[in-house]
């Protein structure tokens, strides 16, 4: 049934699904230097099995969509959740770049299975029209929650366990999400018209729509930036950092090392992102979301030169992740609750699903060329001002998108 409470079993259940996958996949930037350390291997090569992992997210996340149409989203979650704890363990065990690389495409498709397209679907479909703008930033903050404690989780275990044991104790959490699975019973909500068309047309009708377009060419930037400070700020934060001084207010709170300070980065990004969602989620049912969207682009255009304009210190860092952090994931209750809106609730699994896509095409460009040209040039610089102009430019596509909603055509 259509829950008419903003909180419901559907929405705890996909928050603690979104909060523990995306947990562990924040904490992967954490790896990034003792597992190069271990073998040798060159940052491009670790940065090219988070790329590839990133990827295959994409590619997976309009198949678990459509998959958790046919067949069901409990199943589709199960599945996902098999697909990442096999990739984690299989990484653990791996000690070439290449394997590595490949099994990350298990752990990709098992965040699809697990993450934002299958879980957002659910408790969209769940809610009510009052609550759903709400509803689908909730569930996107409970993502930026699992990023709040994934590294530094990470960072803590690596100090009593190898990075393998660490990749085996969160296949077993992956897989322990899974008792939460009955509470996620949500109805086909949608309108007879939209019952009676099939999934090809739909998504041919949104293909045919410019705006559809523009919404798919603007999430990339979201994909590149977001993946890029993951799966390298720390490392970034690492080595450029300046020292951390005694008797300061972040070695008063035991951060003594840049190392602790990356991962403790990553955190309050997540941490701040939790207000932002929810801001994003409030104003989304009351202003224009793709006004909105323009805005929060500009914002992390301008948050992202200032920072690399700036001698990095340990201060420049707290103040832009909690900056940054307000606009992580701000986005994604807005791209998919306007895709809700412009073509119904019966396919957005699949309809945002192939606009996540993109999203991954920019997570995977943003972590295979923050690596290769660090190797190339041993800076971080010139990645980080290709982040800067997406932004800009997802700033400016998001502005011709016509917001009303595109009528389903009953067959005659």
């Amino acid at each position: 049934m259509k829950h008419t409470a903003l909180f419901n079993p559907v929405l705890i259940a996909g928050c603690l699904i979104i909060m523990t996958g995306f947990a562990i996949r924040a904490s992967f930037g954490v790896f990034q230097i003792p597992i190069a350390s271990e073998f040798g291997w060159m940052r491009a090569d670790f940065s090219l099995a988070i790329a590839i992992q990133n990827l295959a997210w994409g590619i997976g996340q309009p198949i678990f969509g459509a998959i958790a149409e046919k067949i069901g989203d409990r199943k589709a979650i199960i599945i996902g959740a098999l697909f990442y704890a096999t990739g984690l363990l299989l990484s653990a065990g791996a000690t070439t770049p290449l394997a590595h690389q490949m099994y990350e495409i298990l752990v990709g498709f098992g965040i699809a299975g697990t993450g934002f397209g299958v879980i957002l679907a659910v408790v969209g479909r769940a809610a009510s029209d009052d609550n759903r703008s709400m509803a689908l930033a909730i569930a996107t903050a409970a993502g930026s929650a699992g990023q709040v404690f994934g590294a530094p989780l990470a960072e803590y275990l690596l100090t009593f366990l190898t990075w393998q044991q660490t990749f085996m104790a969160f296949a077993a959490l992956i897989l322990s999400v899974l008792m939460v699975l009955p509470m996620m019973r949500s109805p086909v909500t949608a309108t007879k018209a939209e019952l009676e068309e099939s999934m090809g047309t739909i998504v041919k009708r949104a293909f045919k729509d410019p705006s559809y377009t523009l919404i798919f060419l603007g999430f990339f930037s979201c994909g590149y930036q977001l993946a890029f400070v993951t799966a390298h700020f720390p490392a970034f934060v690492t080595e450029m950092c300046g020292p951390i001084a005694q008797g300061s207010l972040l070695a008063g709170l035991g951060i003594t090392t840049t190392s602790a300070l990356g991962a403790i980065a990553i955190s309050l990004i997540g941490l701040a992102n939790i207000g932002g969602t929810l801001l994003a989620g409030y104003l989304g049912k009351r202003y224009s979301k793709k006004y909105l969207l323009a805005g929060i682009y500009t914002g992390r255009t301008i948050i992202a030169a200032a920072f690399v304009l700036v001698p990095m210190t340990p201060t420049t860092v707290i103040l832009f992740s909690v900056a940054m952090g307000s606009l992580w994931l701000a986005t994604v209750p807005l791209t998919s609750g306007l895709v809700a809106h412009l073509y119904g609730l019966r396919y957005m699994g699949t309809l945002y699903g192939i606009v996540f896509f993109s999203h991954q095409l920019g997570s995977f460009l943003g972590v295979w060329l923050g690596g290769t040209l660090y190797d190339l040039y041993g800076t971080y610089t010139y990645v980080w001002w290709v982040g800067v102009a997406v932004g800009a430019f997802s700033a400016v596509v998001h502005l011709p998108i016509k917001e009303h909603r595109t009528p389903a055509v009953a067959p005659a």
